[in-house]
């Protein structure tokens, strides 16, 4: 059976991202996704408007009974809501030091609105960091980790965290015609990527990027590998992307 990629995430009714994202981007990596389910939203490429999180019994019964049957290699967590999510995530991690960790580390949605209390959410995290392969957050979520607001700071911030490797995706800064991604490992940047600012907001581009990533993870490519092909992809299913309504935001044709 192919490699396996369990992702702890929730599910977006609209299908831009979430558990939907995984799913797509994993199988388009060439890995298998498998899901254990945090959260039941209410949103759509618009707007978030509430949710409902799986208990950390529930979500850890899900893990479970996968692991004992899938050839899990790496997981991937991306919205997890509670800290008692969070708590039960780094618990199943520990028990699991084998597996690969890819931490894309959601605080709120890029349509706008709260996926948990973001305080709280980013006192949990801390947990979470030094038990990660890697992390993908973008300035905002990596600002609001580090509570600093320059980024190398923040940057050095996480690593002082237990962090060992960071990809900083640049999309949300005054970069108006390109968008700058940084890769660090132990502290040091490794690689820098440039690509067009395409026209438009996207619904599920970070969920899409880190599973994809995981999913080359899962397949014994390097990091800077998994990096490289993810961004690749990324570009290209943002390209065709497919706009839902006028002020929605576009939904990336991830096939």
């Amino acid at each position: 059976m192919r490699a396996t990629v369990l992702c702890f995430s929730g599910l977006d009714p609209s299908g831009g991202a979430g558990i939907q994202a995984d799913i797509e981007a994993i199988g388009q990596s060439g890995a298998h996704a498998a899901i254990a389910c945090t959260a039941l939203t209410i949103q759509n490429s618009q707007q978030v408007f509430g949710f409902e999180a799986t208990s950390k019994e529930l979500l850890l019964a899900q893990a479970n009974a996968v692991v004992a049957d899938l050839p899990i290699r790496c997981v991937k967590s991306g919205m997890l809501g509670t800290t008692d999510n969070i708590a039960a995530l780094a618990h199943f991690l520990h028990e699991h030091p084998d597996y690969q960790f890819v931490l894309d580390p959601v605080l709120v949605a890029n349509s706008g609105g709260s996926l948990g209390n973001m305080a709280t959410l980013v006192t949990a995290f801390q947990a979470l960091i030094p038990l990660a392969t890697i992390i993908t957050p973008n300035t905002v979520e990596l600002r609001a980790l580090a509570g600093e607001q320059d980024l190398q700071l923040a940057t050095q911030r996480l690593f002082d965290l237990g962090a060992k490797t960071i990809l900083v995706k640049g999309g949300h800064e005054d970069t108006p015609n390109y968008i700058l991604n940084q890769l660090y490992v132990a502290g040091e940047l490794v690689s820098e990527s440039r690509c067009p600012r395409l026209a438009g907001e996207y619904h599920g581009s970070g969920c899409s990027l880190a599973s994809f990533i995981a999913g080359r993870l899962a397949q014994d490519d390097t990091l800077e590998a998994a990096v490289h092909h993810a961004e690749t992809w990324l570009f290209q299913v943002l390209q065709n992307a497919e706009t839902p309504v006028k002020n929605g935001q576009k939904i990336p044709k991830r096939f």
